[in-house]
């Protein structure tokens, strides 16, 4: 069996691993890399394999970075299988098609632009249309159901506990009369993640592909986070702003609606401010996702099901509210009263949360709070990193609102949890491929998986190919190696961050200039610069 790595790799977004055995050719997962503009590129890149000879597409779960390139190798030819659990199904048909419209959408303002500079138009990435066609090659399943595909290979799907209907794939492969197991994790969830159930656990594995998207990271358990998102929400209401969400339209956004609801008992007075305050679902998707919820309950914990018998509807409360049109959505930001405002996307990239983050990024009296990952590059990320400025439909916005990010809402585990959920294999994997993660955090992973369990560990490049057997022998395919117009991107990507940077420390200067600067300081900065400047000549030449 040969796996080779095509996303996710040495970064956040973009899950894609292609695998190939003796007669069969499949994709675990199909994602959207997310983030700096490099990663758009990538997105457009040709797949490295005939799509036609492709047999199945195995997916984790709906999130666009795993889902999001399905249209994409839909119009290249693909014509397998698409084989997901029912809710993961559910929401990819809400979730692709929204996507068509955003790359439509944005395909047009870049026509537009390079119209103006006199070049010739572009096609978007794919279209709602295009969105739309694919959902004909998906393939509901069954948690916990092994599945024969062929001769070749068995799959289970388990519950991942990240969002609904996301999976951990169990896989047995069979060539030349020697099984091979492989797990594939996706997104584990976070312990306690409200609404769904805890991860599953898995028994035994040859190999393991592993996320470590906070794999050197520990959410702060210590504070009570409905206690410390009401806090903020109340402060925010008593100065008289606005409280902006950015929230994934499926997961996070029906867990903060629950979270509220459970606790309207325990924090009764805390909960008079935001029930009087008007809470707005401001998202299509994230209103027909709220339905997919609805209709999935099998995958509700004991807690949440109980809610429900009980009578109890866990996804409303008083005051809350969902916008659907772009009139009403428009109609928020001239509202002179606080309101709470939940809109997608999570990362910011795109979506209504940007016209929010227009209206509010500038006031001191708004506080903007991330419940989930953001990955580098991101707007989101950007926030939370403390940027001073930020561009947002050609204009450039000052950061003068409160940023925060509760952690405890995240859908993926932490350090603790990926290394505990690995604890309970009973047959260790032979070796532990880490992908899903930033370096940093995938370095600090292995050496706590190396440290903890003795096992071996593979953090792979993009584009690199490992062959699996059963006698844990791993041969690097020396051939495959990432082209070098990723290289190129690469070296876009330096620039782009070189760009921010220099943006910053303009801001920082103007903001300075009412400050005593000693001539030495000045002329050391000039100097800096001059050099910066020489090289950038000389890198043009």
């Amino acid at each position: 069996m040969k796996i080779t790595f095509l996303g996710a790799a040495k970064t956040v977004t973009g899950s894609c691993f292609f695998v190939e055995t003796a007669s069969t050719k499949f994709l675990v997962d199909c994602g959207m890399f997310q983030g700096y503009s490099k990663n758009n590129a990538l997105n457009e890149e040709e797949f490295p394999f005939n799509v036609e000879e492709l047999d199945y597409i195995f997916l984790t779960h709906a999130h666009i970075d795993h889902s999001g390139r399905i249209p994409r190798i839909y119009i290249k030819g693909f014509r397998g299988q698409i084989i997901a659990t029912k809710a993961t199904v559910e929401l990819c048909a809400i979730m692709l098609p929204d996507s068509g419209h955003i790359q439509e959408y944005e395909n047009e303002w870049t026509n537009r632009k390079r119209l103006r500079a006199g070049k010739p138009p572009v096609e978007p990435l794919y279209t709602y249309q295009d969105a739309v066609n694919c959902l004909e090659l998906f393939r509901k399943v069954s948690y916990d159901e092994v599945i024969k595909i062929n001769d070749e290979i068995r799959v289970r799907f388990r519950d991942a506990g990240h969002i609904l209907g996301s999976a951990i794939i169990e896989m047995w492969i069979n060539e030349r009369g020697e099984e091979i197991k492989i797990v594939f994790s996706g997104d584990l969830g976070n312990k306690d993640i409200p609404i769904l159930r805890d991860p599953s656990i898995i028994e035994s594995a040859d190999y393991l592909v592993i996320e470590s998207t906070y794999g050197n990271r520990l959410h702060n358990e210590r504070v009570d986070k409905a206690e410390y998102f009401l806090n903020l929400i109340n402060s925010t209401i008593e100065k008289g702003g606005n409280v902006i969400i950015p929230s994934f339209a499926a997961g996070r956004t029906q867990e903060l609606i629950y979270e509220l609801n459970k606790k309207k008992e325990v924090y009764d007075e805390k909960l008079k401010m935001l029930f009087a305050t008007p809470v707005y679902i401001d998202s299509p998707m994230a209103i027909s996702a709220t339905e997919v919820f609805r209709n999935n309950l099998d995958c509700y914990d004991e807690e949440a099901r109980e809610y429900i018998e009980n009578g109890d509807n866990p996804l409303d409360f008083p005051g809350l509210q969902f916008t659907r049109t772009a009139e009403e959505s428009k109609a928020l930001n001239e509202r002179k009263e606080s309101s709470i405002i939940i809109a997608a996307s999570g990362m910011c990239e795109a979506g209504r949360i940007r016209h929010h983050l227009k209206h509010n990024l500038w006031r001191k009296d708004s506080t903007i709070i991330f419940v989930g990952y953001q990955a580098e590059g991101t707007l989101g990320r950007r926030l939370l990193d403390g940027a001073k400025k930020v561009r947002l439909f050609g204009e450039e916005i000052s950061v003068e609102a409160r940023i925060e990010m509760i952690e405890g809402f995240s859908g993926h585990a932490d350090k603790e949890g990926l290394l505990k959920w690995i604890e309970r294999f009973n047959r260790k994997p032979k070796k532990i491929f880490i992908v899903h993660g930033e370096e940093d955090a995938m370095i600090e992973f292995s050496e706590e998986i190396n440290r903890r369990f003795n096992i071996e560990t593979v953090i792979p490049s993009r584009g690199e190919s490992f062959i699996l057997n059963a006698h844990n022998v791993i041969a690097i395919d020396e051939k495959v190696r990432p082209d070098n117009s990723f290289r190129i991107l690469q070296v876009v990507e330096k620039l782009e961050n070189i760009k921010e940077e220099v943006e910053e420390l303009s801001y920082i200067l103007k903001s300075d200039l009412k400050q005593d600067k000693t001539d030495l300081e000045l002329d050391e900065l000039m100097a800096k610069l001059k050099n910066i400047e020489k090289s950038i000549l000389e890198a043009l030449k």
